[in-house]
This record gives C-alpha cells, sequence and structure tokens, in this order.
C-alpha cells in the first residue's frame, strides 16, 4: 500500500471512530425494582455461600 491509501484508510477509520456512541444505561427502561441493590449481607453469610460454591454436589 501506499501512503495515499494508507492516509484513507486512516481518515476512515477515524471517521468511523467518531461515530461510535457510548453504550446507553438501559437500566431505567426496565423494572424499577432491579435497580435497588440489597445492602450487603452479614458477615456469616459471605463465609457459608464462599463454602457452598467450594463444594461440590
Amino acid at each position: 500500500m501506499g501512503k495515499k491509501e494508507d492516509a484513507m484508510i486512516a481518515k476512515l477509520v477515524k471517521k468511523a471512530a467518531a461515530k461510535v456512541a457510548p453504550p446507553k444505561d438501559r437500566t431505567n427502561q426496565y423494572d424499577d425494582t432491579l435497580r435497588i441493590r440489597p445492602a450487603d449481607e452479614d458477615p456469616d453469610a459471605k463465609v457459608l455461600f464462599k463454602e457452598m460454591r467450594r463444594r461440590e454436589f
């Protein structure tokens, strides 16, 4: 490829990159209850679930 072709490709890439929009926050599009996150659980529950993940059933 020549310099002219490289410059054209660089121009097209720059143009395409400008068109890319950041991802939208779609949480408000759905149920309001999905945005509510429960507070951290007690430490005993964390330990229990951590142990359960390690076990094989």
